[in-house]
């Protein structure tokens, strides 16, 4: 089982969050991550952020990261969307 907690913030606070479970044994970790991200966007209806180098570098450290403005070719109405990795199996 792997486990993918997408959360949006804005002034510090969060503002939506939900867990995206992936139960397929077929898939490496990469797609994974791109599939619960897809539907972490899906389900906030957040178009696909872009990873730049800081966040893909965030992300193989601490197994999270933070896509901002920056990251979005739309105009956001929160500070950013965090991704955590809460469980591998």
């Amino acid at each position: 089982m792997f486990r993918l907690w997408g959360k949006i913030f804005k002034n510090n606070h969060m503002l939506k969050d939900t867990t995206i479970c992936i139960d397929d044994n077929s898939l490496n970790r990469t797609k994974k991550v791109f599939k619960a991200l897809d539907e972490i966007c899906y389900e906030f209806d957040l178009g696909k952020p872009i990873w730049l180098d800081k966040t893909i570098k965030d992300f193989q450290l601490h197994d999270k990261a933070r896509f901002h403005s920056d990251n979005f070719i739309e105009d956001i109405e929160f500070d950013f969307l965090e991704i955590q990795v809460i469980e591998e199996g």
